[in-house]
């Protein structure tokens, strides 16, 4: 379904916050014959919805929100609106079309984009995409899931997108080249199970994208991929696997076949995942006939600095570096951050909402580990406990990040680094993963002597 679809019929967007607005805008130009916004949260009565939104599309919300979405032709999803939402049945079993902001602008320009998803990887993969692709001469715009909604991005010759599972899910159109930079369990409360998140995340392959590339080095996504092939027959392309074109070798140096192109601190991002990362982003930029052993490649590799809130090094008079690696909502994403400074003492922040999630694996991968893991509400205590008993890892509980930050300060000696790299989400207790790393970084200043 594609925007100019929506000419002419009821249309409600489910949902009121930067997505929701953008397609507000965006269908309203396209004249269907009823807009409506729907906003189905406890305190829909403070959504600031005025002016030409109003005008726009009304907002409806309490016990009009499910009449206003059982009403339309098409109901518009939000990425926040869970596929588990106890609406979602009864709209699609009354023959009502769900679709998404992300699904309607990707029908129009899934030619001219790169759509890069996976559990984590995902915004420093796409990025670093966009930045390579922009030295090697070919400019694009950068958007999706952190930066500008897709229904906001100006036209333009080629797109460079991070896509959620929520995004995913909706997609009938797969973008020119598919990316997945990694698999594993998160976000099931959203899509109902294991192996409903796996579907909806490789949703993004499933709809004849030109070129497939992965992380061949992920063992289960490798799985998961199989038998799956592009739009001409030919399977992923797996980089950063110890036979793949593209990889790092023992010796630090990044391949492509035969030839090496740099070493690998040329890249300045921590982490054997980052490593990965750079080896899919440059087997992309290949499959599009860029050729990677132009210097302006290798130059662009090095200044490269990634995002905020991933990884991000705060340093300190104490001679403790503080580490910002907020955007890590999983145990999986703590590991890969836990890695990339075992070489110095190390105190790991753990903890906020609580979804319910396995934390068993984190305590298989610091088994033979040796730090210090302070827990912080919500779901800290609850990770905290699931460590303990391990030899070489000492464990707090503090009441709050502020109190987190403090008793790390105490317990971690000058060379030593305190990651805050919580294997949760920030919703709760803060506003977003801004607000938690606004918070974070109070906290460092307000300790520090």
């Amino acid at each position: 379904m594609r925007l100019a679809d929506l000419r002419g019929r009821s249309v409600a967007v489910w949902g009121t916050g930067r997505e929701g607005r953008a397609a507000v805008t965006a269908i309203a130009a396209h004249r269907p014959a009823r807009l409506m916004a729907v906003d189905d949260s406890a305190n829909f009565l403070s959504v600031p919805w005025e002016g030409d939104l109003a005008r726009l599309a009304p907002l409806a919300g309490g016990e009009h929100a499910f009449g206003a979405l059982a009403a339309a032709d098409v109901v518009v999803r939000s990425p926040g609106v869970p596929q588990t939402h106890p609406w979602m049945a009864e709209l699609r079993g009354r023959g009502i079309t769900i679709t998404g902001g992300s699904a309607l602008w990707l029908a129009d320009h899934a030619a001219a984009t790169v759509g890069v998803t996976g559990s984590k990887g995902k915004s420093t993969t796409s990025s670093l995409i966009s930045h390579l692709l922009a030295a090697a001469g070919r400019p694009n715009v950068f958007g999706g899931n952190i930066g500008v909604p897709l229904l906001d991005l100006p036209e333009a010759e080629r797109y460079v997108l991070e896509l959620s599972s929520y995004q995913c899910s909706d997609l009938t159109d797969s973008p020119r080249v598919a990316v997945v930079t990694s698999l594993f369990p998160e976000h099931l409360d959203a899509h109902g199970g294991e192996r409903e998140y796996y579907r909806d995340k490789l949703n993004l392959l499933a709809h004849g994208p030109e070129l497939i590339v992965i992380n061949g080095a992920d063992e289960r996504l490798v799985a998961e991929v199989s038998g799956r092939t592009d739009a001409s027959g030919f399977a992923p392309v797996p980089a950063a696997a110890g036979d793949s074109r593209f990889r790092v070798d023992a010796d630090d140096l990044v391949y492509c076949s035969d030839e090496p192109l740099f070493p690998r601190s040329a890249f300045a991002l921590r982490g054997v995942h980052n490593g990965r990362n750079l080896c899919v982003a440059l087997a992309v930029l290949d499959g599009l006939g860029v050729d990677v052993r132009d210097p302006a490649i290798e130059a662009a590799v090095r200044g490269f600095r990634g995002l905020p809130h991933r990884l991000a090094e705060i340093e300190d008079p104490s001679g403790v570096t503080f580490v910002d690696d907020t955007l890590s909502t999983s145990p999986y994403s703590a590991m890969h951050a836990i890695d990339a400074y075992l070489d110095r003492p190390l105190t790991v922040l753990v903890g906020g909402t609580d979804r319910g999630l396995d934390y068993a694996p984190l305590r298989e991968h610091l088994r033979d580990r040796e730090l210090t893991v302070i827990g912080i509400p919500d779901s800290g205590p609850r990770i905290v406990a699931e460590l303990a008993g391990l030899p070489g890892v000492r464990t707090e509980v503090a009441e709050d990040l502020p109190a987190a930050v403090g008793l790390a300060r105490k317990v971690t000696p000058a060379g030593g680094v305190v990651l805050l790299s919580p294997a949760a989400p920030s919703y709760g207790r803060y506003r977003n993963f801004e607000h938690r790393s606004e918070a974070f970084v109070e906290a460092v200043r307000d300790t520090a002597v």
